[in-house]
């Protein structure tokens, strides 16, 4: 009979002592705990990558240059200058040494900027607050750097009731280093040539705001403009230009002239004052009629506008796309167009990668892309790429080829406009017929006056 024979007792492993948690490595030891991942809490996993995403590498590609400047160059290094300012207290110790009395209502500040590419100044600004009764605000600032360069301004700031406000200005100025490179789209950076100019203006200006951010204003006054032979920089005056042969006289440049006129803005913003979101639009209108009276048949009007879009990406961080067109047309047949009259970009205004004076003709077209952020409570960064160009009347003569880029980092305060800090530095091309290269740099430092 087959019986059945029990199987073998497994082997019985020796008893173990229970597994202890494993103590944290001794100070010093080199060791380093492994970084301990992000729990998936919703069970959901990481989110899909979206085109949207993919996208947004090709702007970051494209403004990396831009961004390491603003970080290393701008934002650390003024971090740091903010924060200690905060902890020391100098913008209250800054303050009650320029400002007046226990309202702190009048004050002067010293004063200094520098463009290069033009002279530099230095003056000063003072403001009285609630002169003569409230709301009554005066501003004067006056700036120079030798005999040859003088600059002045006195505003009178009237309130109308509700916010219209209307000022009474008058300024003057005496400068031997205005630009001149030609007219037209294909004016070359190196013809340049300068000219030295005496103008002094009179105008009442009211304004009023409206409709969230909108507002609307108008202005007529009178404007004295004498040219000079003059020069700075190392650069020829325009006068030798004309006489050798590689630059014309410019309209009026011979004569000078004295103009009449009436000018009108009106700007459309739909967004609220910050700190409220900042996505929206903007539109900026201008119409100014002018008329020179040394000469009967020279009359002209200056229009265009400005419209774009905000996206306020978050807390007043925005990213905006604008197209401007300028025009200045005769009204008569044959009349003379002063050219400091026509539409010149560069400056503060479109294309600020230009020192002011660079581009000059009959009208303009730009498109501006456009990333804006704050800096600190007073403070924006800005990071601007622009295209666009002069050219000859009614944009006869528009050509994508004749395009120009123009680039530009900076830092500017915010708040009233009478008087404003400004830091930038920015970049200009020649056409796009002639390789786009990069041939005008700009770097600008100082205070402004608004007013």
């Amino acid at each position: 009979m087959l019986a059945l024979a029990a199987p073998p007792a497994a082997a019985q492993p020796a008893e173990t002592p229970a597994a202890q948690p494993a103590e944290p490595p001794a100070a010093g030891s080199g060791t380093v705990s492994p970084k301990r991942a992000l729990p998936d809490y919703d069970g959901r996993g990481a989110p899909p990558s979206t085109a949207g995403d993919v996208a947004l590498w090709i702007p970051r590609a494209l403004l990396f240059p831009f961004y390491l400047v603003s970080e290393f160059v701008v934002r650390r290094p003024l971090g740091w200058l903010i924060a200690t300012a905060e902890q020391k207290q100098w913008p209250s110790q800054i303050r009650d040494f320029f400002l007046f009395g226990d309202d702190k209502k009048a004050g002067v500040v010293p004063t200094a900027f520098l463009d290069f590419g033009l002279r530099a100044s230095v003056g000063v600004y003072a403001f009285w607050d609630d002169l003569l009764g409230p709301g009554n605000h005066l501003r004067i600032h006056a700036s120079t750097l030798g005999v040859d360069w003088l600059q002045g301004a006195i505003a009178d700031k009237i309130p109308l009731g509700g916010d219209a406000t209307l000022d009474l200005r008058l300024e003057g100025v005496h400068r031997p280093d205005n630009l001149f490179h030609g007219l037209g789209p294909r004016s070359l950076q190196d013809q340049r040539a300068r000219f030295g100019v005496d103008q002094v203006r009179a105008r009442p200006v009211f304004e009023a705001t409206w409709w969230k951010s909108s507002r609307v204003a108008t202005e007529a006054g009178v404007s004295y403009v004498r040219f000079r032979d003059d020069a700075c920089c190392d650069d020829p005056s325009l006068v030798t230009a004309i006489r050798e042969g590689w630059h014309t006289a410019p309209p009026a440049f011979d004569t000078g002239y004295t103009s009449v006129y009436q000018r009108g803005e009106l700007t459309v913003d739909s967004r609220d004052p910050r700190p409220a979101k900042q996505s929206g639009f903007r539109l900026d209108l201008e119409v100014e009629h002018g008329s020179n009276v040394r000469r009967s048949s020279s009359n002209w009007v200056r229009y265009g506008g400005t419209a774009g879009g905000i996206l306020d990406v978050k807390n007043n961080r925005t990213v905006s796309l604008s197209v401007t067109t300028l025009f200045v047309d005769p009204l008569s047949r044959g009349a003379e167009i002063p050219f400091t009259e026509q539409i010149v970009l560069g400056g503060s205004g479109p294309m600020r990668g230009y020192l002011y004076g660079r581009l000059v003709d009959r009208s303009a077209a730009v498109a501006t892309l456009k990333y804006k952020w704050p800096i600190w409570v007073f403070l924006d960064g800005t990071i601007q790429l622009a295209t666009g160009n002069v050219f000859g009347p009614q944009l006869s003569d528009f050509k994508s080829s004749l395009l120009r880029l123009s680039g530009a980092l900076g830092v500017e305060s915010i708040g009233s406009p009478d008087h404003t800090f400004e830091l930038l530095a920015g970049f200009g091309t020649e056409t796009f017929e002639r390789g786009a290269e990069v041939n005008s740099f700009r770097l600008l430092f100082g205070t402004n006056r608004g007013f």
